[in-house]
């Protein structure tokens, strides 16, 4: 990496944390006047009435140092889209952190954000790398899979931000790996995880326990959305032998708790949709973990995973290492809940 990156790099950081830093104070002020608080209920962990607005000094942090540092045009790939899709998703977070929007609209706009960046912006799978044997992929094949794990692992992202400063520092670590391999590999991508970071670590200023603010689906979608973005063209880009294996271990913790939360759900016969507190973080709680020790703890199993997946990339082959991976979330997965209801009973 030049020297210029690295000053680049330095440069977007500290300009998304200083606009954040800076900027949330005067947003949990308007939040005061304006009553524009999240009510305590029987799934929140915390007692107070608290802001939800932080998702707009992430936006405001991430937009302006990606606006003034990142790469456009044929060098910068989707950024422009990227930026755009952004917006997208910025307004209807806004519109549901000030009044619930339904789930269909929700749904619809990160649908229109999707597409922009996938259709325009070309970002897209389009090999498998041997998974399951399969390479190169069919198009249609590939437009529609890139559309399901954007979706997908964005609302990992929103369902998992339950927990003082938990999805930020989450999506702090996941934008820190992919963000080394993409610098190192001198990719305008780089800089996007790079300031999407920089307006993380501001916010956690605020977030962390005892939050005085929380992102709300403002932040929870952006940070998703971009999280996503990093993940795919990870992939897509072969950052590291077994790219796929590697990529699913970084982001494997909102992952498999979306999952089993909605396989829960089912199971008890109420929709995979209904909040409940059956998410990883509320288990953690109930069996005694602060909520720091809880955030901890799924920082740490993050780092657990994604450094084991790089170490045996290349070593074991790519299904084997996914198997790996998928098997060992499973078991923790499993284990926990076990230890909840022994516990309980």
């Amino acid at each position: 990496m030049a020297l210029t990156e690295i000053y680049q790099s330095i440069l977007a950081f500290s300009w998304a944390f200083l606009v954040v830093l800076f900027a949330i104070p005067s947003i949990i002020y308007l939040a005061h006047v304006k009553n524009l608080l999240d009510v305590p209920n029987k799934r929140t962990v915390h007692s107070s009435l608290t802001p939800r607005l932080g998702g707009l000094a992430i936006f405001a942090g991430f937009m302006s140092a990606l606006t003034i540092f990142g790469k456009f045009g044929d060098d910068g790939l989707a950024v422009q889209q990227i930026l755009a899709s952004t917006i997208i998703l910025f307004f209807i977070g806004l519109k549901d952190d000030i009044s619930p929007v339904s789930a269909f609209k929700k749904f619809f706009v990160q649908m229109l954000a999707t597409c922009v960046v996938v259709f325009i912006g070309g970002v897209r799978i389009t090999n498998f790398q041997g998974v399951l044997g399969l390479y190169h992929i069919d198009e249609g094949l590939s437009y529609a899979f890139t559309i399901f794990v954007i979706i997908g692992v964005t609302n990992a992202i929103n369902l998992i931000d339950g927990l003082d400063g938990l999805a930020a520092t989450l999506v702090s670590i996941i934008a820190g790996i992919f963000g080394f391999y993409f610098l190192h590999a001198g990719y305008p991508y780089g800089i996007l995880a790079i300031c999407l970071i920089g307006a993380l670590v501001g916010f956690l200023r605020y977030n962390f326990y005892k939050a005085t603010i929380f992102m709300g689906d403002t932040g929870s979608l952006l940070i998703g959305f971009i999280a996503s973005i990093l993940a795919i063209e990870f992939v897509e880009q072969r950052l590291t032998p077994d790219a796929p294996a590697v990529a699913i271990a970084v982001i494997i913790v909102p992952i498999v708790d979306t999952l089993r939360v909605f396989l829960m759900r089912a199971l008890s016969g109420t929709s995979p949709f209904k909040p409940d507190r059956k998410h990883i973080h509320h288990r953690l709680i109930d069996l005694g973990l602060s909520q720091v020790m809880t955030v901890l703890t799924l920082a740490l199993i993050t780092l657990m995973f994604s450094c084991s997946a790089i170490y045996f990339s290349d070593k074991i082959g790519v299904n084997w290492l996914l198997l790996s991976v998928l098997g060992a979330a499973v078991f923790l997965s499993t284990m926990l809940e076990m230890l909840y209801n022994w516990k309980k009973n």
